[in-house]
């Protein structure tokens, strides 16, 4: 059941996001696959997220958050947790607007990413400990301001912004696929395209060991999971954030699970034919596709979302 009181992010507050970044971030293109569209009997299309500032989405929302901040809040500086993409995207943010960034990020956490983080200027924090607690604990502490990775309305809009360029780029897209974590840019996408058009399909992809919004929405209330296996770290998210579950009620027509497994060889598909990177999270998209557990008419206009492409050489070694 929808939670009717928790306000949805409308299509203007993502043009208004559309119109601050302009400039700042890239627009990212979108490229087809004339092989893989082949294969699976469809028009399919990549919208490449994995070339945007920091190597993923996330500055999107980054930016237009830090925009709406205070100049007092901004002062005493900001605070998040990730698993990596987040966490740098907030660092480099905040050093385009001269902020001090702490980031909370898990102990096992991609060295590569947590490398990206520091050297963007954000400060650091590893835990084997629970990471929201731990963050809310530093947060109170320090008097800083949480930039959440994806429960915000702000941050939901920014995301919204790769909708807006998908269907000024395909007018005529019938179904997008955008992998779920925490689920903020599933929401900004999905709130810009049913705005604009009602019948795309959007359909939203989780990891087996990781499917809090699949729970979520099973139960009509955000889940928080105990723990989360998983090798596509992006959607390693453990818990659904109330807006963004509200959002996924309401636009999202279809979410589906994939194993870790059916992951490698997508992303293997997408470097061999389409010659680019795209790490574990973003390759999922594609490996629904692939999996069967998606059925769309023959030539059905369908985009991949590739969320990002941050991906350390030794995990890439064990996906080849």
């Amino acid at each position: 059941m929808t939670d009717h009181s928790v306000p949805l992010v409308d299509l203007a507050a993502i043009k208004a996001a559309q119109t601050l970044l302009a400039g700042r971030l890239h627009r990212t293109p979108v490229m087809g696959s004339s092989f893989l569209s082949q294969e699976l009997g469809l028009q399919l299309y990549f919208k490449m997220e994995l070339f945007q500032k920091t190597g993923s989405f996330k500055p999107r929302g980054v930016l237009n958050k830090l925009h709406h901040l205070s100049s007092e809040k901004k002062q005493k500086g900001v605070i998040s947790l990730s698993a990596g993409n987040h966490a740098a995207a907030l660092a480099w943010g905040a050093a385009q607007e001269g902020l001090k960034a702490t980031l909370i990020m898990p102990a096992h956490a991609s060295p590569n990413k947590v490398a990206a983080t520091r050297a963007y200027g954000g400060e650091v924090v590893q835990t084997n400990e629970d990471l929201l607690a731990t963050c809310l604990r530093l947060q109170k502490e320090r008097d800083l301001t949480l930039v959440h990775p994806f429960d915000d309305p702000e941050i939901i809009a920014g995301q919204g912004t790769v909708g807006l360029e998908l269907i000024e780029d395909l007018p005529d897209l019938e179904a997008v696929l955008v992998g779920i974590g925490g689920g903020g840019l599933i929401s900004g996408i999905a709130a810009a395209l049913k705005a604009l058009k009602p019948t795309i399909k959007v359909i939203g992809v989780e990891p087996e060991g990781a499917a809090a919004m699949s729970q979520s929405v099973a139960f009509g209330r955000p889940v928080h999971l105990d723990q989360v296996h998983t090798i596509a770290d992006g959607l390693a998210a453990p818990f659904a954030g109330t807006h963004t579950l509200a959002h996924v009620q309401k636009y999202v027509d279809q979410i589906v699970t994939i194993s870790d497994a059916q992951i490698p060889p997508a992303l293997r598909l997408i470097l061999e034919r389409c010659k680019v990177l795209a790490e574990p999270a973003a390759a999922a998209t594609l490996a629904a596709l692939l999996s069967g557990r998606i059925t769309l008419a023959p030539g059905t206009r369908v985009a991949c979302v590739l969320s990002g492409g941050n991906i350390d050489g030794e995990r890439l070694k064990s996906f080849l």
